[in-house]
């Protein structure tokens, strides 16, 4: 059964559309519709897209529902978040009061901890690339102390420092 164009355009208007297009892709697939508007078979635009038949029809379908605008490529929407609202609030809560030893057995939040913590309080496995990035998104940045020796004393980095003189002083040139 063959697919029939939609009556408010020809042939000349989609080559108009295709010539104003800023998107090469919709040029491309607005182009091979103005062929079948001039009464070329299927199997030569698809040869002139440069895809199948079945992509063809396809063509069709978008560009009769929605019009030119249905031939732009759009993002694919991707598997959905496994974290909803109430599991990001819960998360930044948790961040900002910070871990208590007795309770959560760690002394800082690591992001393997976190995804344990979702995972016992609300049995969501969550990847720890997928929690980073959600984290990062929430405005939390990975921060790491400096270390610290625990029987460092105060001051006692100041006596190792090097010191620089006050004044420089210009060096001696080469005497000739």
């Amino acid at each position: 059964m063959a697919l029939e164009l939609r009556g408010d355009f020809d042939a000349r208007m989609l080559r108009l559309a295709a010539k104003g297009s800023k998107n090469g892709p919709q040029a491309r697939r607005l182009l091979a519709l103005a062929a079948i508007y001039e009464g070329a078979t299927r199997t030569r635009v698809a040869e002139i897209g440069g895809v199948t038949r079945q992509i063809i029809r396809d063509w069709v379908v978008k560009f009769n529902e929605l019009g030119p605008d249905g031939l732009i490529d759009r993002k694919q929407p991707g598997q959905p978040s496994r974290l909803n609202n109430t599991h990001r609030e819960a998360l930044a809560a948790i961040v900002e009061s910070g871990p208590v030893p007795a309770i959560h057995g760690v002394v800082r939040w690591r992001i393997v901890d976190l995804c344990q913590w979702l995972f016992e309080e609300f049995r969501v496995v969550v990847s720890k690339q997928t929690l980073s990035r959600e984290l990062r998104a929430l405005g939390y940045r990975k921060l790491s102390a400096r270390p610290k020796h625990h029987d460092q004393t105060e001051g006692a980095i100041e006596e190792y420092k090097k010191s620089s003189p006050r004044v420089w002083t210009k060096s001696r040139g080469k005497r000739g």
